[in-house]
């Protein structure tokens, strides 16, 4: 069998009827930016059927804008922390209390490149809660300029070695609710997050459902508080892109336009210039993160950054690409804590390289472009379709028969590429 026919295999099989699951077992649920892939994947053999994928994700927002990280369409036993660790939401179903990287408004953008009557309808269909989850994330997840996250699990990035300032400010609730954990019983956890962080994770969720998910009493008084470049730099990139469907559409771009020229003045708040990157930064007191992530070069997806910085960017992952087999690793391997196959502390992220090779590409960075994109799929082709991959050895992490990995396949390589696709 093809491996694009691999790809739709895997995307057919964790369709659950207008939705998909990342993977069976570890992940049974709708995750957020996890839809947003999954959708440009599908486009490539299933318009119909990748446009469902984007209007039931829209189908959890809240009252308040947001759309939550995950979407609790039942109770599995088998997955932990499910809809009753986070209590009681306000969305029209279970969820999550936080949110994930905003990239629906560059997916729904890149559905409808073409411009046909029928496209432009299906962009009007989700314009306006599109914009509605950009104006809540400006209001409650922005400080000094910078996007910020009041927990890691918002990020995407869940156990990146960014996060460890913040996480180290704070402590365990004393009166943390007993849990067991069930991703340790689908995969080895030395390559899951550690039992403290967990406890962390999990203190910050019980701290939120103690708020009633008052997303600003959780943004200013919350345990965990820091400057994400990934969440930065997608919502600067959805912002050009809801830019670009407002004036399609005829709709006013002024609010846009604020939030766009904000979030490019803002962006220094992460710019660490002793390591030359773009790096997370804790709020509370100021302290950057100290090792180069795969975050950072998301300034290019953003068209972000000054020529300088781009320069010192570019030299980092070219003495990166020089250390590992396969890029682009999620934390730099010359750092403390790079461990190459535990989560989001080394292995190379397909969504991830999916963005940064598309920004690369299209600031002119033609050749580290080429190497991010043929890297990961030369890691499929090795592998198979896993949630990520070891960038020393190619070897699967983690989750198999992965969604967004057989729908990243699928825009390059599929039957139909996705026009516009890195």
């Amino acid at each position: 069998m093809s491996l694009n026919d691999q790809a739709i295999d895997i995307l057919t099989g964790n369709d659950r009827g207008g939705y998909t699951i990342p993977t069976k077992g570890l992940y049974p649920y709708q995750w957020n930016w996890d839809s947003a892939f999954i959708a440009l994947g599908i486009a490539s053999y299933d318009p119909d059927r990748a446009w469902s994928e984007v209007t039931a994700l829209l189908d959890g927002q809240w009252p308040d804008g947001m759309i939550p990280s995950i979407i609790f369409r039942s109770d599995d036993p088998d997955y932990f922390p499910g809809p009753a660790r986070w209590g009681k939401t306000p969305g029209a179903m279970p969820s999550t209390g936080v949110s994930q990287p905003p990239v629906l408004a560059s997916v729904v953008r890149q559905l409808n490149a073409g411009g046909s009557p029928a496209e432009i309808a299906r962009m009007r269909e989700v314009f306006a809660p599109i914009m509605k989850w950009h104006r809540w994330f400006q209001s409650s997840r922005v400080m000094h300029g910078a996007t910020v996250t009041t927990h890691p699990w918002e990020t995407g990035r869940d156990n990146c070695p960014e996060w460890n300032i913040g996480l180290d400010q704070m402590a365990v609730a004393p009166d943390l609710a007993p849990y067991v954990r069930m991703d340790n019983k689908h995969v080895n956890p030395r390559f899951r997050p550690s039992q403290e962080q967990y406890d962390k994770y999990l203190t910050i969720v019980q701290r939120g459902e103690e708020m009633g998910w008052d997303q600003n009493r959780l943004l200013h008084e919350g345990p965990f508080l820091m400057a994400d470049p990934t969440l930065h730099f997608v919502l600067l990139r959805a912002n050009r892109d809801l830019k670009a469907m407002a004036e399609i559409l005829g709709e006013d771009t002024a609010e846009i336009d604020t939030w766009i020229a904000s979030g490019e003045a803002s962006a220094d708040y992460m710019w660490n210039d002793a390591l030359g990157a773009f790096t997370a930064r804790d709020v509370k007191t100021g302290a950057f993160s100290t090792g180069f992530s795969n975050a950072s070069p998301l300034c290019f997806y953003a068209d972000a950054g000054t020529p300088e910085q781009r320069g010192r960017i570019m030299e980092n992952m070219k003495r990166i690409a020089g250390k590992v087999r396969f890029m682009l690793p999620s934390w730099d391997p010359d750092a403390d804590a790079f461990e190459p196959q535990r989560y989001w502390c080394g292995p190379v992220w397909p969504q991830m390289n999916y963005m940064v090779a598309e920004g690369l590409a299209r600031a002119g960075e033609v050749e580290m472009a080429g190497r991010i994109r043929e890297d990961l799929s030369a890691a499929i082709r090795q592998s198979g379709f896993w949630e990520c991959f070891n960038p020393l050895t190619g070897e699967g992490c983690v989750g198999n028969n992965f969604s967004w990995t057989a729908a990243v396949w699928l825009t390059w390589h599929g039957p139909q590429p996705l026009r516009g696709a890195a």
